[in-house]
């Protein structure tokens, strides 16, 4: 490895950023600057760009961002937070802990953190406060359950893993100390993450639990009614649908994983316009131009952190830093430890696709050499990154949180502490006990 390229490479990287630069450019440049000092032709950078979208799974990703738009302009997502609310009761922390489970449902159609926020967060944080909550507790439970929405399946994150850890194959030295690692592939990715995030749900339900019974903060003041349930339910019936027909066609393999993205968007256009006869050319519009501003973003990125990434793979940075890593020790749990908190900190000041492209390449060795299974590792390290949507200074959840409640930023930030602490307890568990992510996909054959 040249020391001096990955000073080129990294320093300019931080210097960008430092300067305030986009990503996209910091990624650009810094990759440029490198392959300059290689002696690279600059047109590869245009060839490696092209040759990243030409990957059908990456289909899934503009299908998905569009399918969770129609479904919010469609109404959908307002009738899950409606069955969730029912399920709140008089009990302690019943509305708060609806919004834990509404966060759940909207996570299995949008695959976004901050979609999942400003979502369940407008109906949520209003319902919240009326029955007493502070507004400031609201917001930081909103934010910290909006985390959710990508580590329940269908999540964009999943994608973009997925894509990013295609073309690294574990070494033979690997395979042959440790066995035949799975393949990393998409629909095992989304198979993988539901009970992780209902173990990451859990912490967040039990950790609410108790800081309400501190608080005195009770449910609603209506007692739990099964037939208010199945009122709002028989409402709901068709979104409650939306996530069995996604899901259920993935897990038996009806359809993949960007096929599904397909079956939601149409799914969406007949129950929205025929069914519930809510969405519109005008609301149909307005998703498109939302879908193709979040998706030109998302592709930005990844055009940037794909040419930065084969840059370290082909020049073995990589193994180097794995190398590193394992001459401090090859306790797993200790690496685990290692690999959760340096994502914990990464998620405080990076958007979580650009941090999950850089990181892969340089991570999943370390995984390999470890013996970690690449899907439980991809799960590890989404539900950690989604941590970082409710830590300063990035927190994309606190904004949102912040912008529905009018409360400050510190404030939201401080009072979602617990609930960070307790996603990284879970997060402990689901590195500690690979079961819990993988026990699903090998249920099913994969």
């Amino acid at each position: 490895m040249d020391s001096l390229l990955v000073e080129i490479l990294f320093g300019t990287f931080f210097l960008l950023m430092a300067l305030g630069a986009p990503i996209t450019v910091g990624l650009g440049v810094s990759a440029l600057a490198a392959m300059l000092y290689l002696g690279d032709n600059p047109i590869k950078m245009v060839q490696i760009a092209f040759s990243s979208v030409g990957a059908f799974p990456l289909m899934a990703l503009p299908a998905f961002i569009l399918a969770g738009a129609l479904m919010e302009a469609a109404g959908l997502s307002r009738r899950l937070i409606a069955v969730a609310e029912t399920l709140a009761g008089p009990f302690t922390g019943g509305i708060s802990a609806a919004t834990v489970v509404a966060c759940l449902f909207f996570g299995a159609i949008s695959g976004s953190g901050p979609a999942t926020t400003a979502a369940v967060g407008m109906l949520m944080i209003p319902a919240m406060a009326r029955a007493g909550y502070a507004r400031g507790y609201a917001a930081s439970i909103t934010a910290a359950s909006g985390g959710l929405g990508i580590i329940i399946p269908p999540s964009i994150p999943m994608v973009i893993f997925g894509i990013s850890a295609m073309g690294l194959q574990a070494p033979p030295e690997a395979i042959e100390k440790f066995g035949t690692f799975q393949s990393v592939s998409i629909s095992k990715l989304f198979m993988a993450g539901f009970f992780p995030g209902c173990v990451m749900a859990g912490a967040l339900l039990i950790t609410n639990y108790f800081r309400c019974r501190a608080a005195g903060y009770r449910g609603s003041a209506e007692p739990l009614s099964p037939r208010r349930i199945m009122e709002a339910s028989l409402k709901g019936f068709w979104a409650l649908l939306a996530p069995v027909v996604i899901l259920g066609g993935i897990y038996t393999g009806l359809f993949t994983p960007t096929e599904a993205a397909i079956v939601a968007i149409v799914y969406t256009l007949f129950v929205g316009g025929v069914i519930y006869r809510e969405l519109d050319f005008k609301k149909v519009n307005e998703a498109l131009e939302t879908t193709t501003w979040l998706a030109g973003r998302v592709l930005l990125v990844l055009f940037t952190a794909t040419i930065f990434g084969r840059i370290l793979v082909e020049n073995n940075v990589p193994g180097v830093i794995a190398d590193a890593m394992l001459s401090l020790t090859d306790n797993l749990y200790l690496i685990w430890a290692l690999v959760i908190f340096f994502l914990l900190i990464i998620g405080m000041f990076m958007e979580t696709l650009a941090a999950i492209m850089i990181l892969v390449p340089v991570m999943l060795p370390v995984a390999y050499q470890m013996g970690i299974d690449p899907i439980h590792f991809g799960i590890v390290m989404i539900c950690t990154l989604s941590v970082g949507f409710q830590t300063p200074p990035l927190g994309e959840n606190l904004f949102i949180a912040s912008g529905i409640s009018n409360v400050s930023i510190e404030e939201i930030s401080l009072r979602a502490l617990p609930f960070a602490l307790a996603g990284t307890a879970a997060i402990f568990l689901i590195a500690v006990f690979p079961e819990i992510a993988l026990w699903l996909p090998r249920a099913v054959g994969y």
